[in-house]
């Protein structure tokens, strides 16, 4: 019985080390910024996305308005929506709303950071820093983790549970 247990503390360990190497926290005044990620560029494309979650721990609200980074000529904030059948992708040109008490998620299919004019294409592995700026805030950076061409969120993400996203 013995060696059960160990084997069973020792996965217990492996689980809550697994889950704290991906629980990346960036905090910019009541905001907590996490996992912060971006995917791989094919050679020759200037775009790319930026993704990450925002919760507003304050009582005020919030708005990021903006970033920006050395590897790419502009950061804008965009929204995909569904309208009658047509997928559509719009620049909020007045920002992204940090209502408190909510989290924001910036994902593919939604909100996300438009990555425009890249000097280089990401490559897998890298951390690509990034400046993002908030009303409220004030100016962060993060440093986006690139994760392969077609990847639906950053590695590790929602796996230490054992639960898996199966959505396609």
């Amino acid at each position: 019985m013995k060696p059960v247990l160990q084997v069973f503390a020792f996965a217990a360990l492996f689980a809550v080390l697994g889950a704290s190497a991906h629980a990346q926290e960036i905090k910019a005044g009541d905001l907590v910024i996490t996992q912060p990620w971006s995917r791989a560029t094919p050679g020759g494309a200037k775009i790319a996305g930026g993704f990450l979650t925002i919760e507003n721990k304050g009582a005020a609200p919030d708005r990021l308005i903006g970033g920006s980074g050395d590897f790419a000529g502009k950061v804008e904030i965009h929204e995909m929506a569904m309208n009658n059948g047509v997928m559509t992708m719009r620049p909020l040109d007045k920002g992204l709303a940090m209502e408190p008490g909510k989290t924001v998620k910036l994902a593919p299919g939604g909100y996300h950071l438009m990555l425009m004019d890249l000097k280089n294409p990401l490559k897998q592995g890298e951390k690509v820093p990034l400046e993002l700026q908030f009303e409220k805030a004030g100016k962060v950076t993060v440093s986006l983790d690139v994760q392969g061409v077609g990847a639906q969120g950053p590695a590790g993400a929602g796996h230490s549970s054992g639960q898996h996203d199966m959505k396609k």
